[in-house]
């Protein structure tokens, strides 16, 4: 197993991330799946029949992510394992409502990461939309991240150790 000197999952955005995630998590994938897997996967999305420009005018997201990873392939190579670019920290408003659970005086225990799932799956992304702490498109994707960081670290992980400061 290579050993990177340096977190490479942070260098790769949350869309990739979770788009890497979701194919190494798929069951049909092919194993393991390596950074050109997952290119080809992206690829295989954008309409072949566009010319470069209407790609690039009417799929930026696809082509982002493709240009995204033919940075991390040409710098690891194509065959680096995909799973070691998936993030590892909360996106910015998964780290808020880590926090509000962190925060909350009545627990007595630090929270894992299934305690905040059970905090979001009990209604609090829409306290804390309500209170404005998250805006309303915030919430769609908490409960899809939280479910991959619990795949990947375990649902007794601690959470404070997924907060992102920036």
């Amino acid at each position: 197993m290579i050993r990177y000197p340096v977190d490479v999952d942070t260098r790769v955005s949350p869309n990739l991330s979770l788009l890497i995630d979701s194919r190494v998590n798929d069951p049909d994938a092919e194993q393991p799946v390596t950074l050109v897997t997952v290119r080809t996967f992206i690829a295989g999305l954008l309409p072949s029949a566009l010319d470069e420009v209407e790609r690039l005018h009417h799929f930026d997201m696809d082509a982002s992510l493709l240009d995204e990873l033919d940075v991390l392939i040409e710098e690891y190579g194509g065959d680096a394992l995909a799973i070691d670019f998936v993030r590892s920290d909360a996106s910015e408003a998964l780290t808020r409502a880590i926090e509000a659970v962190v925060d909350d005086e009545n627990r007595e225990n630090p929270p894992t990461l299934g305690t905040v799932r059970e905090a979001i799956t009990g209604g609090l992304t829409a306290k804390l939309v309500g209170d404005g702490v998250l805006e309303d498109d915030e919430d769609d994707t908490l409960l899809a991240e939280i479910d991959a960081l619990i795949r990947r670290h375990g649902v007794d992980a601690l959470a404070e150790e997924f907060i992102r400061y920036e």
